[in-house]
């Protein structure tokens, strides 16, 4: 049978529970079924390696962060047949996130809305999770890792939060994102703005420096970014990207705009909205950054992907390499490979 049936099967199901209790659900049983040798079952993408950020992925569909918060879950994921896996946000210390009910799904859009608010067992839970997985201990692909801010933090001392987690997953990451972009912890997107970002940006670039001697290997930095900009918005964040000599930007995150969902059920549900709505967002804060950055670092393209023409588009956009997540709930697993055999096909 294939995921695409499988999943169809399984989706009525998932669809009947409480979109937080099918996600506790459905992570604990894909990691039983990858124990069992059952994920082999699945057809995977062929090879279609791509080097960026200098490293080289094997295809260029990648899970984005948010699905596996602790990095508890990423051999199963990986046999799903991602080109590379991002996990987290991780914070500093534990937190459990806003109050729930706190995912909203919206089939008539496929959407999603989520104000989880960065739930983690904390950083150093995180990395053993990291350290336990045979991805990791294997070499097996690209893993990337997300850092955030504890809520409780103050933003003037956002930055610290920031410095610790990149000491701790360094030595782990093949690439570190920090996340500035999720609408979901207070005052975060300040940091997107021009002097918090320079000095967010500086402080980073030392750490990375200093962490690449002393464990003699170089991690690139990525940066996750907003839809909900204008082009000045955008300018200004390309230009501190250049000048602070980051390695790459993902775009994008979250949106707060509510156009495509008015008058749904859920629709006006405070967090960020996710899935088809937030394509066109994303892709044009895609479009706008390529136009500032030219070929000076990769863009990675994230939002609304719900299927291999959708990949497609991001690619013409700017993006190089593609994420994935909220698809994942409407499509099921089969969408990794129909992204990656739309992109292999250009």
């Amino acid at each position: 049978m294939s995921a695409h049936s499988l999943y169809s099967l399984t989706r009525p199901l998932l669809f009947s529970m409480d979109p937080e209790a099918a996600h506790n659900f459905t992570l604990p049983a894909l990691k039983r079924a990858h124990a069992l040798g059952l994920t082999s079952l699945i057809s995977k993408p062929k090879a279609d390696p791509r080097t960026v950020m200098g490293l080289t992925f094997n295809n260029p569909v990648g899970l984005a962060a948010g699905l596996d918060k602790d990095g508890a879950y990423i051999d199963g994921l990986a046999a799903l047949g991602f080109g590379s896996i991002e996990v987290g946000t991780v914070t500093p210390r534990p937190q459990p996130g806003n109050p729930k009910p706190r995912i909203f799904r919206l089939p008539a859009a496929h959407a999603v809305i989520n104000r989880m608010g960065f739930n983690n067992g904390g950083v150093d839970a995180f990395v053993a999770n990291v350290q336990s997985s045979r991805f990791y201990q294997d070499k097996l692909g690209i893993l990337g890792l997300n850092i955030g801010k504890n809520a409780d933090t103050p933003i003037e001392r956002a930055a610290d939060d920031y410095l610790h987690c990149l000491e701790k997953v360094y030595p782990y990451a093949s690439y570190v994102t920090v996340n500035i972009s999720s609408p979901n912890t207070k005052n975060l997107r300040q940091l997107q703005g021009g002097s918090e970002l320079d000095g967010l940006l500086g402080q980073l670039k030392q750490a990375q420096a200093r962490l690449a001697d002393q464990h003699k290997r170089y991690v690139p930095l990525a940066l996750k970014i907003a839809p909900d900009m204008d082009g000045e918005q955008v300018k200004n964040i390309a230009d501190a990207l250049i000048r602070h000599r980051i390695d790459g930007v993902i775009a994008t995150n979250t949106t707060l705009n509510r156009d495509a969902v008015t008058g749904m059920l859920h629709g006006a549900e405070t967090g960020g909205l996710s899935g088809a709505p937030v394509f066109e967002f994303s892709n044009t804060v895609i479009r706008l950054l390529k136009a500032e950055l030219g070929d000076a670092l990769p863009i990675i393209g994230v939002g609304g992907i719900m299927r291999g023409a959708d990949a497609r588009a991001k690619i013409a956009c700017g993006a190089q390499l593609v994420q994935l997540y909220s698809g994942l709930i409407y499509a099921g697993p089969a969408l990794v490979r129909d992204c990656a055999e739309a992109l292999r096909q250009r």
